[in-house]
């Protein structure tokens, strides 16, 4: 039987050349580039070369010997993996010698090897099983030694299991490991017979370093590191190529099945995002689709103090139509709304802002994208006139200079920091921008050369700074900026960032950063490495979770343009989306001041098309955006959403503020997989579909629109988008899509930098980057060459305004917050898999210093009090974070981080200000007890909701 994963294997990876050999393998030409191995030219001519150490995702190694191949005029048995193809070579494949020693080195490598294959779980997937049967291997001589077949096997990883038993030490997983994660968690121990792979020192794969990206489960030729799931249910029998439903990354995956479940999500070798690679959540934390939690059945309640009632799927939609049209008679067409995930494929979010503008009639729509990277639409689309990133992924591997600002690739986007830390081995260097001490500070062959630790809030000024060094150092590119940028808006923002108040000494005491740091880096950046100018900027929520998110956009767009670094490969500005589908929610108009395609509601020529095609009229007047509608609904003028997806009780800041909002509505609409803690105030709950359960697309961070391939029938009976759908007819407006493709033909035909794109072109070249279109049919791996989409490019100036969250005597510390690489977002999905193995509690970092003036020791529970509120937290104690300062993850709903998080935000999107919040941290009783008054708490809240409702019914009976 053929495994699903089993694709063509050229042993070694492809080679980039402008000169191009020939020579005969086995008789046969072939021309290949110069520098390809003998054994890949093989590949192309037709042949497979025997190999055991080989694969083409890493470097040749020439361990196993078995593919020793002869050349014409030359001594010996080379390896064909390490032998690079020459012009004129006559190379044999096949003889009786090659034949012989072949079989004389698998009889080695099986005299060590348990005879099992019929209940092995790597039956029909197994390396070692198949070159047993090239080479003809039919007994084995050796025998009644000493061999490994006793070996106790590791267990201690959720996801696999490690039988040295049967490792035939290739070194193929420790390679993985180093190459292509870039963990070195993995190497060889012992000598000779004894050599065996190990994970640190002899430790447990979960006490080591492994950070569980499967990279040696897909590198090992045989059972040795095998996932559980395989062992248990066996090898698939068919896949279908699909893409992962967790970070902005996007990667490809086949997943691979037998009938309708999911055996094992393997990483994609011609995904361009990923190429082959994956993390922990993608690769694995796949369970949650079929968790006993998923809520299957429709369900109604009166009010949210009722227990939930199942219904069928038509009284659940037609009770919801049937309040959202009441509460709009009564309150008018502006009380309701709806909110859309970027955890939704782009159909459906399509959807449901059509949903919205048609059949709510008005533009009461948002996204999560808000609340994480609308200043980075905002503020691109005013510098370079496109309101997304500027690069592809694998752009970083021309890179010379590299800086993250706000962002942690390694928790956040590790299939890109994998990435990323190959090209800092290979010579690039590294510029951290973060208060934090991140991984990318310092991690195996990896160490930044400047970390500006900065205080938290202080971006624009850090920014500033550095720009104030390129102008008055005379390092700005001044033939790109001439040639592509507004001259006058240069000149203005020239001369306002070489002022000596943004000079790094005069903002040395605002931001931190020691002055003579902040030079060094800045001259770094603009100059490039060895006096090369591929300057490549990458930036996370640590830069648009602020009051100035939109400011800072700018700013480093600003930086970019003036150092010629757009327009290229190896540069760029590149938000790092944290979502899988930020990119497409922003893209399908989920904000309400913007139609499909980052086009104004105001736009006459743009609402015309959409009329036309979607027979209505739209209004023209922007609509409430997420604090919008808590606002008004506690005013009493919003109250009605429907809620796609989305969880904004947890991941909203003040939740206070958002669970007084829901409290006052009087029909929410939640369709998710779970009960999360938005659900908790619905009214009707409408089961969710996994991205396995559903067929649409995504598109990532850089652009990448991907395809979502229904592997199994939706658990609960529809797709989200079908949902929708349904919910439209019984509104009164009509839909009747068959299916998602449909979805996308009609995005295309309204969408200018979509209007290339199809499901057949998906299929045919694996994935698209927007624009799309008759100028680029298939697709634009890089903008803004030779001129940006707004013409010339536009600096801003960018001054620096505190944010008004500012620490005082009863508040000294500032909080910001993060994410760590085992869990996802709020956790819905990750937190019911194995994952919490690694990650089971949110904590608290704090600085030694600031521990000790509090009498906190590592592991207690502390307090974190901020104006906004209040909760409890166990403390981890490190040097990471910086005196003053705190940290702590979101991922768990019980350690309500954004009940203490403000209602501050970006001046220009909402955008919330997540990572700068005042709080004192103070030890606290222990967890016993603070349950009892958590109890007590939510007994308290539970009487005052009673309250509200009786005291609102009592007004409705009034009137």
């Amino acid at each position: 039987m053929l495994n699903p994963s089993q694709e063509i294997d050229y042993g070694t990876p492809r080679r980039e050349s402008t000169e191009e050999v020939t020579l005969e393998i086995d008789g046969t030409p072939v021309t290949v580039a110069k520098g390809t191995s003998l054994m890949r030219a093989a590949v192309d001519a037709g042949v497979q070369v025997p190999k055991l150490c080989a694969t083409d995702s890493l470097e040749p190694f020439g361990s196993c010997r078995l593919c020793l191949v002869e050349i014409d005029g030359r001594k010996g048995y080379p390896a064909s993996c390490t032998t690079p193809a020459e012009a004129g070579m006559k190379v044999r494949t096949q003889s009786p010698k090659l034949q012989e020693l072949r079989k004389g080195v698998m009889e080695l490598y099986i005299s060590d090897h348990p005879l099992d294959c019929l209940t092995c779980a790597a039956n029909g997937d197994c390396e070692l099983q198949d070159m047993a049967g090239v080479t003809g291997l039919r007994n084995v001589r050796y025998g009644g030694g000493a061999t490994h077949l006793n070996s106790a096997k590791d267990e201690s990883n959720p996801y696999f299991t490690y039988d040295p038993s049967k490792c035939i030490v290739c070194n193929r997983c420790v390679r993985a490991c180093e190459e292509t994660q870039g963990t070195f968690a993995l190497t060889i121990s012992g000598r000779g017979f004894e050599s065996r792979v190990s994970a640190g020192q002899d430790q447990p794969f979960m006490e080591s370093d492994c950070v569980s990206c499967g990279a040696c489960v897909q590198a090992c030729p045989t059972a040795t590191l095998q996932e559980k799931s395989v062992i248990w249910l066996g090898q698939p029998e068919h896949s279908a190529i699909t893409t992962c439903a967790y970070c902005g990354v996007g990667c490809g995956f086949k997943a691979e099945m037998k009938g309708n479940e999911v055996v094992r999500m393997v990483p994609w070798k011609d995904g361009k995002a990923n190429e082959g690679h994956s993390c922990v959540k993608g690769r694995f934390a796949w369970g949650y689709a079929t968790h006993k939690d998923r809520v299957l059945k429709p369900m109604i309640r009166s009010k949210i103090t009722d227990p939930w009632q199942e219904v069928s799927w038509d009284e659940a939609v037609n009770y919801a139509a049937s309040e959202f049209r009441r509460i709009q008679a009564k309150y008018g067409t502006d009380s309701i709304g709806g909110l859309v995930s970027s955890r939704c494929t782009n159909e459906e979010g399509y959807l449901v802002q059509k949903l919205v503008r048609a059949a709510f009639g008005n533009n009461n729509v948002d996204t999560c994208a808000r609340v994480c990277h609308s200043p980075t639409g905002y503020g691109l689309k005013q510098t370079m006139g496109e309101s997304a990133g500027t690069q592809t992924f694998k752009s970083v591997e021309k890179s010379d200079v590299i800086m993250v600002i706000g962002a942690n690739p390694s928790d956040g986007h590790p299939v890109f920091a994998s990435r990323m830390k190959r090209r800092l081995r290979a010579g690039a260097r590294l510029i951290v921008i973060d208060p934090r001490t991140i991984d990318l500070v310092k991690s195996p062959h990896v160490k930044a050369d400047h970390h500006l630790k900065l205080k938290p809030g202080t971006n624009v000024a850090v920014i500033s700074a550095m720009a104030h060094v390129i102008v008055t150092e005379g390092l700005v590119d001044e033939a790109f900026v001439a040639e592509r940028c507004e001259a006058k808006s240069f000149n203005e923002w020239r001369e306002f960032v070489a002022r000596p108040a943004n000079s790094p000494e005069a903002m040395e005491a605002v931001t931190g950063v020691p002055a003579a740091d902040l030079r060094a880096a800045a001259r770094l950046f603009a100059q490039g490495h060895d006096g090369k100018r591929n300057a490549a900027i990458y930036y996370g929520l640590g830069v648009t979770e602020h009051s100035q998110g939109s400011t800072m956009v700018m700013g480093i767009a600003n930086l970019a343009m003036a150092t010629g670094n757009v327009g290229r490969e190896g540069v760029g500005v590149n938000p790092l989306r944290g979502q899988n589908n930020v990119q497409g929610s922003c893209d399908m108009g989920s904000f309400p001041h913007e139609l499909p395609g980052y086009r104004h509601v105001s736009d006459s020529t743009a609402r015309g098309s959409f009329e036309s095609a979607w027979g209505v009229e739209l209004r023209p007047e922007p609509g409430l955006r997420i604090p919008n509608m808590f606002d008004a609904a506690i005013t009493g003028s919003f109250k009605g959403l429907y809620c796609e997806g989305e969880d904004v009780v947890q991941s909203d800041p003040n939740t206070q503020h958002v669970a007084e909002a829901m409290m006052a509505m009087e029909c929410i609409v939640v369709q998710d997989l779970f009960l999360n803690e938005t659900a908790k105030y619905a009214h009707v709950f409408l089961p969710g579909a996994s991205f396995l359960e559903k067929d649409g697309t995504f598109t990532n961070a850089e652009r990448r629109i991907s395809r979502v391939t229904k592997v199994m029938p939706p658990k609960a009976g529809y797709a989200d988008w079908e949902v929708t759908q349904l919910l439209s007819n019984a509104l009164g407006y009509p839909m009747n899509y068959a299916s998602a493709e449909e979805i996308m033909n009609e995005i295309a035909a309204l969408t200018p930098t979509f209007t290339g794109v199809s499901y057949a072109k998906l299929a045919k070249l694996g994935s698209v980057q927007w624009p799309c279109n008759e100028d680029a049919p298939e697709g634009t791996p890089t903008m803004h060459i030779g001129e940006f989409v707004r013409g010339k490019g536009k600096f801003i100036i960018t001054q620096y305004v505190p944010t008004d969250e500012k620490v005082t005597r009863m508040y000294p510390l500032i909080l910001t917050t993060g994410r760590i690489l085992s869990q996802y977002n709020v956790g819905a999905q990750t937190r019911r898999t194995e994952n919490n193995q690694w990650h089971s509690e949110d904590r608290l970092e704090i600085h030694p210093n600031d521990a000790e003036d509090r009498g906190i020791a590592e592991g207690d529970w502390v307090g974190i009090k901020s104006r906004a509120g209040e909760t409890v937290l166990r403390a981890t104690i490190t040097e990471r974070v910086q005196p003053g300062v705190v940290y702590t993850t979101f991922h768990f709903p019980e350690s309500g981080a954004n009940v203490i998080t403000t209602d501050n935000s970006d001046w220009a999107t909402n955008c919330p200000e997540f990572k700068v919040t005042a709080v004192q941290v103070m030890p606290v009783m222990q967890p016993s007890e603070w349950q009892q008054e958590y109890s007590r708490f939510n007994a308290l809240q539970e009487e005052l909701l009673n309250k509200r409702l009786e005291q609102a019914a009592e007004a409705a009976a009034a009137k």
